[in-house]
């Protein structure tokens, strides 16, 4: 029996090559029928064909646009079973010392990271079925320190905050909330942002690689199931140890 068999999810982000489609490939495995967003329409082509058109819904759309989730979570209605999953995965980072910051990438960062993941989770209670799982997307860098990484590292702490406050916001209708914190991930964000130096945060590692999307994915597929049923409210270091090197 597979652990989401007949289970509705959505992750958002889900078109990118990295956590978010590895997730929605592993929910959709595991048998939930899976709806992804994201803002390319030819990613979330690419993943429906990867994942497979039976089992999931690509819907394109921004999540800093109520409008955009509005229309995602109508479509998710439509299916007329609820929501059982939910990985608010969606997020953006780039580099600004505080010195050369300005408001503009300020506001950039916290639209996304932190009003997007908001209004996702927000216009989802309606939805969220008795016994669903909320997982949202944090970063250790929340506690790293990592210079010029001010702003996203504020808006994952954000994102760590709200699952603490919304796991105790929701108990009563059973829904259970629980935050990831993945390390270096090697994925495309990952190489957009450090380019050649990516092979340099190997180095920092005490596991000496960078993670896989994979598993991300196993692990937000585990807080997604039954399996972890009394976990709620937590945040899962997914780092090889960095964080508590």
């Amino acid at each position: 029996m597979q652990r989401l068999e007949g289970k509705t999810a959505v992750v958002t982000g889900g078109g990118t090559q990295g956590i978010g489609r590895a997730t929605a490939a592993r929910l959709a495995s595991e048998g939930a029928h899976v709806f992804i967003t994201g803002r390319r329409k030819t990613e979330l082509d690419e993943a429906v064909e990867y994942i497979g058109p039976a089992a999931v819904t690509a819907v394109p759309g921004d999540i800093t646009d109520p409008a955009d989730l509005d229309r995602l979570y109508d479509v998710v209605r439509e299916r007329g079973q609820g929501l059982d999953v939910l990985f608010a995965n969606a997020g953006v980072g780039s580099f600004a010392t505080l010195e050369d910051s300005t408001m503009e990438h300020f506001d950039r960062i916290f639209a996304v990271n932190v009003k997007g993941t908001l209004a996702t989770v927000q216009k989802a209670l309606p939805l969220l079925n008795g016994g669903a799982s909320v997982v949202l997307n944090g970063s250790n860098a929340a506690e790293q320190g990592t210079p010029a990484f001010g702003a996203y590292a504020a808006s994952k702490a954000a994102i760590r905050s709200f699952a603490r406050t919304w796991a105790n916001e929701l108990i009563g209708r059973g829904i259970r909330v629980n935050s990831i914190s993945p390390g270096p991930v090697d994925t495309s964000g990952l190489t957009e942002l450090f380019g050649e130096n990516k092979a340099s945060i190997v180095d920092a590692l005490p596991m000496a690689r960078l993670g896989r999307p994979e598993e991300v994915a196993a692990a937000v597929a585990f807080l997604a199931s039954a399996d972890s049923s009394y976990i709620n409210g937590t945040d899962l270091y997914l780092d090889g140890g960095q964080s508590r090197a």
